[in-house]
Protein backbone atom coordinates (compact mmCIF):
# COMPACT_ATOMS: atom_id res chain seq x y z
CA UNK A 1 0.00 0.00 0.00
CA UNK A 2 1.35 3.29 -0.76
CA UNK A 3 2.30 5.90 2.16
CA UNK A 4 2.34 9.40 1.37
CA UNK A 5 3.97 11.87 4.26
CA UNK A 6 2.53 15.53 4.14
CA UNK A 7 4.43 18.80 5.53
CA UNK A 8 3.04 19.58 8.94
CA UNK A 9 2.34 16.12 9.71
CA UNK A 10 4.39 13.92 11.54
CA UNK A 11 2.94 10.54 10.67
CA UNK A 12 2.19 8.85 8.08
CA UNK A 13 -1.06 8.49 7.54
CA UNK A 14 -3.60 6.38 4.35
CA UNK A 15 -4.93 8.94 1.90
CA UNK A 16 -8.54 8.10 3.14
CA UNK A 17 -7.00 9.37 6.71
CA UNK A 18 -5.92 12.69 5.60
CA UNK A 19 -7.69 16.02 5.28
CA UNK A 20 -7.31 16.24 1.79
CA UNK A 21 -9.90 17.84 -0.45
CA UNK A 22 -13.00 14.96 -0.67
CA UNK A 23 -12.71 15.18 -4.66
CA UNK A 24 -8.96 13.63 -4.73
CA UNK A 25 -9.16 10.11 -6.00
CA UNK A 26 -8.15 7.02 -3.87
CA UNK A 27 -5.07 5.49 -5.85
CA UNK A 28 -6.91 2.72 -7.45
CA UNK A 29 -10.40 3.90 -8.15
CA UNK A 30 -11.35 0.89 -9.70
CA UNK A 31 -11.10 -1.07 -7.09
CA UNK A 32 -14.05 -0.49 -5.72
CA UNK A 33 -15.93 -1.51 -8.47
CA UNK A 34 -14.84 -5.26 -8.60
CA UNK A 35 -17.17 -7.19 -9.73
CA UNK A 36 -16.31 -10.19 -7.14
CA UNK A 37 -16.40 -8.41 -3.96
CA UNK A 38 -14.87 -11.33 -1.97
CA UNK A 39 -12.11 -12.49 -3.72
CA UNK A 40 -11.53 -9.10 -5.71
CA UNK A 41 -11.15 -10.33 -8.90
CA UNK A 42 -8.90 -13.58 -8.13
CA UNK A 43 -11.54 -15.61 -9.86
CA UNK A 44 -11.56 -13.80 -13.27
CA UNK A 45 -7.52 -14.35 -12.93
CA UNK A 46 -7.61 -18.16 -11.71
CA UNK A 47 -7.52 -21.06 -14.61
CA UNK A 48 -7.25 -24.78 -14.61
CA UNK A 49 -7.17 -26.43 -11.66
CA UNK A 50 -7.56 -23.84 -9.66
CA UNK A 51 -11.09 -23.31 -11.50
CA UNK A 52 -12.06 -26.18 -10.75
CA UNK A 53 -11.28 -26.19 -7.09
CA UNK A 54 -13.77 -22.60 -7.26
CA UNK A 55 -16.60 -24.26 -8.90
CA UNK A 56 -16.22 -27.69 -6.00
CA UNK A 57 -16.01 -24.67 -3.30
CA UNK A 58 -18.49 -22.43 -5.10
CA UNK A 59 -21.36 -22.65 -1.78
CA UNK A 60 -19.14 -21.38 0.45
CA UNK A 61 -17.88 -18.53 -1.54
CA UNK A 62 -20.93 -17.65 -2.53
CA UNK A 63 -21.93 -17.33 1.13
CA UNK A 64 -19.03 -15.05 1.28
CA UNK A 65 -20.68 -12.66 -1.39
CA UNK A 66 -23.45 -12.78 0.16
CA UNK A 67 -22.39 -11.87 3.53
CA UNK A 68 -19.98 -9.34 1.91
CA UNK A 69 -23.11 -7.13 0.79
CA UNK A 70 -24.83 -7.98 3.86
CA UNK A 71 -22.38 -6.07 5.99
CA UNK A 72 -21.14 -3.64 2.97
CA UNK A 73 -24.03 -2.75 1.29
CA UNK A 74 -24.55 0.14 -0.73
CA UNK A 75 -26.27 2.53 1.41
CA UNK A 76 -28.04 1.91 4.74
CA UNK A 77 -30.35 3.80 7.01
CA UNK A 78 -28.98 3.79 10.73
CA UNK A 79 -31.94 3.65 13.62
CA UNK A 80 -31.51 4.18 17.48
CA UNK A 81 -30.51 0.71 18.24
CA UNK A 82 -28.43 0.35 15.07
CA UNK A 83 -25.81 3.43 14.68
CA UNK A 84 -23.27 2.16 12.56
CA UNK A 85 -22.66 4.06 9.54
CA UNK A 86 -21.77 2.53 6.00
CA UNK A 87 -18.58 4.62 6.48
CA UNK A 88 -17.91 3.42 9.83
CA UNK A 89 -17.98 0.31 8.63
CA UNK A 90 -15.94 0.55 5.73
CA UNK A 91 -13.33 2.89 7.28
CA UNK A 92 -13.26 -0.39 10.15
CA UNK A 93 -12.90 -2.86 6.97
CA UNK A 94 -10.14 -0.59 5.66
CA UNK A 95 -8.57 -0.35 9.66
CA UNK A 96 -8.35 -4.47 9.21
CA UNK A 97 -7.32 -4.52 5.60
CA UNK A 98 -4.18 -2.27 6.45
CA UNK A 99 -3.53 -4.47 9.81
CA UNK A 100 -3.44 -7.42 8.05
CA UNK A 101 -1.30 -5.97 4.74
CA UNK A 102 -2.85 -7.35 2.31
CA UNK A 103 -2.67 -5.21 -0.67
CA UNK A 104 -5.85 -6.13 -2.78
CA UNK A 105 -7.67 -5.26 0.32
CA UNK A 106 -6.93 -2.03 1.07
CA UNK A 107 -6.98 -0.57 -2.10
CA UNK A 108 -10.99 -2.00 -2.61
CA UNK A 109 -11.66 -0.55 0.92
CA UNK A 110 -9.69 2.91 0.28
CA UNK A 111 -11.94 2.95 -3.06
CA UNK A 112 -14.99 2.33 -1.56
CA UNK A 113 -14.56 4.49 1.93
CA UNK A 114 -13.07 7.81 -0.79
CA UNK A 115 -16.76 9.26 -1.66
CA UNK A 116 -18.43 8.71 1.53
CA UNK A 117 -19.11 11.22 3.79
CA UNK A 118 -17.68 11.19 7.37
CA UNK A 119 -18.93 11.90 10.42
CA UNK A 120 -19.11 15.90 11.65
CA UNK A 121 -15.90 17.06 13.12
CA UNK A 122 -17.61 17.41 16.77
CA UNK A 123 -15.04 16.38 19.58
CA UNK A 124 -18.34 13.56 20.20
CA UNK A 125 -17.88 11.88 16.83
CA UNK A 126 -14.08 12.00 16.87
CA UNK A 127 -13.58 10.55 20.02
CA UNK A 128 -16.61 7.94 18.72
CA UNK A 129 -14.87 6.87 15.59
CA UNK A 130 -11.54 6.63 17.52
CA UNK A 131 -12.63 3.98 19.74
CA UNK A 132 -14.43 2.18 16.92
CA UNK A 133 -10.82 2.37 14.66
CA UNK A 134 -8.95 1.68 17.99
CA UNK A 135 -11.20 -1.58 19.09
CA UNK A 136 -11.33 -2.81 15.02
CA UNK A 137 -6.95 -2.37 15.02
CA UNK A 138 -7.08 -4.36 18.29
CA UNK A 139 -9.23 -7.33 17.42
CA UNK A 140 -7.51 -7.98 14.00
CA UNK A 141 -3.98 -7.36 15.07
CA UNK A 142 -3.75 -9.02 18.59
CA UNK A 143 -6.88 -9.81 19.88
CA UNK A 144 -5.79 -11.16 23.03
CA UNK A 145 -5.56 -7.26 23.71
CA UNK A 146 -9.56 -7.04 23.50
CA UNK A 147 -11.15 -7.20 27.24
CA UNK A 148 -14.02 -5.95 29.02
CA UNK A 149 -12.93 -2.86 29.22
CA UNK A 150 -12.23 -2.24 25.23
CA UNK A 151 -16.21 -3.04 24.76
CA UNK A 152 -17.13 -0.70 27.89
CA UNK A 153 -15.86 2.15 25.84
CA UNK A 154 -18.02 1.26 22.73
CA UNK A 155 -20.30 1.25 24.98
CA UNK A 156 -19.27 4.71 26.81
CA UNK A 157 -18.94 6.35 23.17
CA UNK A 158 -22.93 5.19 22.09
CA UNK A 159 -22.66 2.03 21.01
CA UNK A 160 -25.53 -0.36 21.38
CA UNK A 161 -24.86 -3.99 21.68
CA UNK A 162 -26.42 -4.68 18.09
CA UNK A 163 -23.64 -2.53 16.94
CA UNK A 164 -20.89 -3.81 18.79
CA UNK A 165 -22.13 -7.71 17.45
CA UNK A 166 -21.72 -6.01 14.01
CA UNK A 167 -18.67 -3.94 14.20
CA UNK A 168 -17.04 -7.46 15.44
CA UNK A 169 -18.41 -9.32 12.21
CA UNK A 170 -16.93 -6.59 10.04
CA UNK A 171 -13.28 -7.39 11.97
CA UNK A 172 -14.06 -10.91 11.78
CA UNK A 173 -15.06 -11.11 7.88
CA UNK A 174 -12.24 -9.26 6.47
CA UNK A 175 -10.11 -11.03 8.88
CA UNK A 176 -11.53 -14.13 6.97
CA UNK A 177 -11.34 -12.42 3.63
CA UNK A 178 -7.68 -11.47 4.22
CA UNK A 179 -6.43 -15.05 4.73
CA UNK A 180 -8.08 -15.65 1.88
CA UNK A 181 -7.28 -13.76 -0.78
CA UNK A 182 -4.23 -14.18 0.29
CA UNK A 183 -3.63 -17.76 0.37
CA UNK A 184 -5.28 -17.60 -3.24
CA UNK A 185 -2.56 -15.01 -4.39
CA UNK A 186 0.06 -18.07 -2.79
CA UNK A 187 -2.11 -20.85 -4.97
CA UNK A 188 -1.20 -18.80 -7.80
CA UNK A 189 2.07 -17.60 -7.46
CA UNK A 190 1.05 -13.89 -7.33
CA UNK A 191 4.14 -11.84 -5.97
CA UNK A 192 3.16 -10.37 -2.75
CA UNK A 193 4.17 -6.57 -1.45
CA UNK A 194 4.27 -6.11 2.05
CA UNK A 195 6.22 -2.96 4.56
CA UNK A 196 9.27 -4.12 6.05
CA UNK A 197 10.29 -3.75 9.63
CA UNK A 198 6.39 -4.29 10.57
CA UNK A 199 6.20 -6.05 14.45
CA UNK A 200 4.08 -9.37 14.20
CA UNK A 201 1.96 -10.06 17.73
CA UNK A 202 3.58 -12.38 19.97
CA UNK A 203 1.63 -15.31 19.89
CA UNK A 204 -0.76 -15.98 22.84
CA UNK A 205 0.78 -16.95 25.78
CA UNK A 206 0.09 -20.62 27.32
CA UNK A 207 -1.44 -20.34 30.78
CA UNK A 208 -5.24 -20.48 29.66
CA UNK A 209 -4.89 -23.31 27.68
CA UNK A 210 -3.18 -25.14 29.90
CA UNK A 211 -6.29 -25.32 32.65
CA UNK A 212 -9.84 -23.40 30.25
CA UNK A 213 -12.52 -22.41 31.52
CA UNK A 214 -15.88 -22.15 30.12
CA UNK A 215 -16.61 -19.06 27.90
CA UNK A 216 -18.76 -16.16 29.00
CA UNK A 217 -19.92 -13.56 27.27
CA UNK A 218 -19.06 -9.90 27.15
CA UNK A 219 -22.35 -8.43 27.10
CA UNK A 220 -25.79 -9.34 28.10
CA UNK A 221 -27.18 -12.26 25.22
CA UNK A 222 -30.63 -11.30 23.53
CA UNK A 223 -33.53 -12.26 25.52
CA UNK A 224 -35.89 -14.95 23.93
CA UNK A 225 -39.34 -12.21 24.47
CA UNK A 226 -37.21 -9.04 22.28
CA UNK A 227 -36.22 -11.51 19.45
CA UNK A 228 -38.05 -10.03 15.93
CA UNK A 229 -38.80 -12.78 13.46
CA UNK A 230 -34.91 -12.91 11.63
CA UNK A 231 -33.41 -13.16 14.60
CA UNK A 232 -35.06 -16.33 16.26
CA UNK A 233 -34.82 -17.29 12.51
CA UNK A 234 -30.93 -17.48 12.51
CA UNK A 235 -31.28 -18.78 15.75
CA UNK A 236 -32.76 -21.57 14.66
CA UNK A 237 -30.93 -22.48 12.09
CA UNK A 238 -27.15 -21.28 14.09
CA UNK A 239 -27.74 -23.28 17.52
CA UNK A 240 -27.38 -26.74 16.05
CA UNK A 241 -23.63 -25.86 14.52
CA UNK A 242 -21.07 -26.48 17.00
CA UNK A 243 -19.09 -23.41 16.23
CA UNK A 244 -21.99 -21.20 17.01
CA UNK A 245 -23.67 -22.81 19.73
CA UNK A 246 -22.19 -21.39 22.56
CA UNK A 247 -22.23 -17.68 21.35
CA UNK A 248 -25.26 -17.85 18.72
CA UNK A 249 -27.96 -15.69 21.59
CA UNK A 250 -25.05 -13.00 21.84
CA UNK A 251 -24.55 -12.82 18.10
CA UNK A 252 -28.15 -12.92 17.66
CA UNK A 253 -28.03 -9.14 18.38
CA UNK A 254 -27.57 -8.98 14.50
CA UNK A 255 -29.72 -11.30 13.04
CA UNK A 256 -28.73 -11.37 9.68
CA UNK A 257 -24.85 -10.81 10.44
CA UNK A 258 -25.29 -14.56 12.33
CA UNK A 259 -27.44 -16.41 10.01
CA UNK A 260 -24.67 -15.67 6.82
CA UNK A 261 -22.23 -16.85 9.07
CA UNK A 262 -23.69 -19.65 10.02
CA UNK A 263 -24.61 -19.88 6.35
CA UNK A 264 -20.91 -20.07 5.45
CA UNK A 265 -20.21 -22.37 8.50
CA UNK A 266 -22.36 -24.79 6.98
CA UNK A 267 -21.30 -25.37 3.69
CA UNK A 268 -17.49 -25.88 5.15
CA UNK A 269 -18.90 -28.69 7.32
CA UNK A 270 -17.46 -31.44 5.55
CA UNK A 271 -14.24 -29.29 4.91
CA UNK A 272 -13.68 -28.63 8.28
CA UNK A 273 -14.55 -32.45 9.12
CA UNK A 274 -11.03 -33.34 7.84
CA UNK A 275 -8.35 -33.88 10.27
CA UNK A 276 -5.88 -31.61 8.40
CA UNK A 277 -7.93 -28.77 8.48
CA UNK A 278 -8.87 -29.15 11.98
CA UNK A 279 -5.46 -29.15 12.90
CA UNK A 280 -5.13 -26.02 10.79
CA UNK A 281 -7.82 -24.25 12.79
CA UNK A 282 -6.41 -25.48 15.86
CA UNK A 283 -2.73 -23.57 15.41
CA UNK A 284 -4.73 -20.34 14.51
CA UNK A 285 -6.72 -20.84 17.58
CA UNK A 286 -3.85 -21.54 19.99
CA UNK A 287 -1.96 -18.40 18.25
CA UNK A 288 -4.92 -15.96 18.77
CA UNK A 289 -5.56 -17.14 22.18
CA UNK A 290 -8.92 -18.32 21.54
CA UNK A 291 -9.39 -20.96 24.27
CA UNK A 292 -13.43 -22.46 23.80
CA UNK A 293 -12.23 -22.33 19.68
CA UNK A 294 -9.03 -24.35 20.29
CA UNK A 295 -10.46 -26.89 22.50
CA UNK A 296 -13.14 -27.51 19.86
CA UNK A 297 -10.96 -28.16 17.03
CA UNK A 298 -7.89 -29.55 18.70
CA UNK A 299 -10.05 -32.20 21.21
CA UNK A 300 -9.21 -35.78 19.03
CA UNK A 301 -5.60 -34.22 17.73
CA UNK A 302 -2.69 -35.82 19.83
CA UNK A 303 -0.93 -33.10 18.89
CA UNK A 304 -2.86 -30.79 21.32
CA UNK A 305 -0.67 -31.33 24.48
CA UNK A 306 2.06 -30.15 21.90
CA UNK A 307 0.30 -27.16 20.75
CA UNK A 308 -0.85 -26.16 24.15
CA UNK A 309 2.31 -25.65 25.64
CA UNK A 310 3.61 -23.57 21.76
CA UNK A 311 3.07 -23.87 18.22
CA UNK A 312 6.75 -24.71 18.10
CA UNK A 313 6.37 -27.33 20.45
CA UNK A 314 3.98 -28.80 17.83
CA UNK A 315 6.60 -28.35 14.87
CA UNK A 316 9.38 -30.21 16.81
CA UNK A 317 7.18 -33.42 17.32
CA UNK A 318 5.05 -33.67 14.76
CA UNK A 319 6.02 -35.72 11.47
CA UNK A 320 6.81 -34.09 8.06
CA UNK A 321 3.38 -33.33 6.49
CA UNK A 322 2.06 -31.93 9.50
CA UNK A 323 5.27 -30.11 9.66
CA UNK A 324 4.01 -28.57 6.81
CA UNK A 325 0.62 -27.91 7.41
CA UNK A 326 1.30 -26.33 11.10
CA UNK A 327 3.93 -23.84 9.39
CA UNK A 328 1.60 -22.84 6.37
CA UNK A 329 -1.63 -22.48 9.32
CA UNK A 330 1.04 -20.53 11.42
CA UNK A 331 2.56 -17.92 8.35
CA UNK A 332 -1.02 -17.11 7.26
CA UNK A 333 -2.39 -16.41 10.85
CA UNK A 334 0.21 -14.36 11.77
CA UNK A 335 1.45 -12.31 9.18
CA UNK A 336 -1.23 -13.04 5.81
CA UNK A 337 0.67 -10.16 3.77
CA UNK A 338 4.10 -12.45 4.05
CA UNK A 339 2.30 -15.73 2.20
CA UNK A 340 3.55 -16.72 -1.28
CA UNK A 341 4.13 -19.61 -3.09
CA UNK A 342 7.21 -20.74 -1.03
CA UNK A 343 4.81 -21.60 1.97
CA UNK A 344 2.56 -23.52 -0.46
CA UNK A 345 5.46 -25.71 -1.88
CA UNK A 346 6.10 -27.54 1.15
CA UNK A 347 2.91 -28.92 1.28
CA UNK A 348 2.60 -30.24 -2.43
CA UNK A 349 5.97 -31.94 -1.60
CA UNK A 350 4.11 -33.63 0.89
CA UNK A 351 1.78 -35.13 -0.98
CA UNK A 352 -1.38 -31.81 -0.83
CA UNK A 353 -3.74 -31.73 -3.57
CA UNK A 354 -4.22 -27.74 -4.25
CA UNK A 355 -7.84 -28.34 -3.50
CA UNK A 356 -6.84 -29.52 0.11
CA UNK A 357 -4.42 -27.23 0.17
CA UNK A 358 -7.38 -24.70 -0.71
CA UNK A 359 -9.13 -26.13 1.88
CA UNK A 360 -7.03 -25.24 4.87
CA UNK A 361 -6.60 -21.93 3.45
CA UNK A 362 -10.70 -21.93 4.15
CA UNK A 363 -10.01 -23.73 7.49
CA UNK A 364 -7.71 -21.05 8.96
CA UNK A 365 -9.48 -18.03 7.60
CA UNK A 366 -12.75 -18.93 9.03
CA UNK A 367 -11.03 -19.89 12.17
CA UNK A 368 -9.94 -16.53 11.89
CA UNK A 369 -12.82 -15.34 11.92
CA UNK A 370 -14.49 -17.07 14.43
CA UNK A 371 -11.24 -16.69 17.12
CA UNK A 372 -12.30 -12.80 16.85
CA UNK A 373 -15.96 -13.17 17.59
CA UNK A 374 -15.14 -15.37 20.65
CA UNK A 375 -11.97 -13.11 21.78
CA UNK A 376 -13.71 -9.93 21.42
CA UNK A 377 -17.46 -10.71 22.60
CA UNK A 378 -16.16 -13.07 25.88
CA UNK A 379 -13.73 -14.48 28.11
CA UNK A 380 -12.84 -17.55 28.94
CA UNK A 381 -10.04 -19.21 30.71
CA UNK A 382 -9.64 -16.91 33.72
Amino acid sequence: MEQRRFTGNNHWYHETQTSLPAHRAPLMPEAANVEDRFLLGLAQQAGGELNTIFQQMQPALLASRDLYQLLFPPEMTTTLSHTLTLYDRISSALTVAQVTGVQRLCNHYAARLNPLPGPDSSRESNHRLTQITEYARQLASQPTLIDALSVQRLDDVGLSAPDIISLSQIVGFVSYQARVVAGVHALMALPVRWMPGVTIPPDAVSDNFLSPQAWCPALPPLELRYAAPDQLEALTFCQPLTELEEGAWLFAHDGKALYGLGRLIDALEEVRSRSSCSLAAAVTSRINGSVSCFERYAAKNDLRPALQESVEQALSVADSPRQALISLAAQLTRSPERVNAAHIQPLKDAGFSSAQIFEIILSVASASWGNRLMQGLGTSGE
